[in-house]
């Protein structure tokens, strides 16, 4: 006996289910949760350092620059 196997487009059009994916995709975009925004953090880099962090500092010296008294 041979095997018989789907055509190639009938197997792209099998429905695969949506939950786990987005579970809220029925809905319309005015009714869909919004997006938690991440707070008050920003990406910053060092000039003195080039340390790479999040602060929600006014100014991008790190802590050890500030200390040695480097400024921007």
């Amino acid at each position: 006996m041979d095997c018989v196997k789907a055509p190639r487009d009938v197997e792209d059009r099998l429905v695969q289910c949506t939950c786990m994916k987005d579970g809220f995709a029925a809905l319309p975009p005015e009714l869909r949760p919004r997006p938690k925004k991440k707070s008050s953090l920003r990406k910053v880099t060092c000039p003195g350092c080039g340390l790479v962090y999040w602060t929600n500092r006014k100014t991008d010296v790190c802590m050890e620059c500030e200390k040695k008294g480097v400024t921007e």
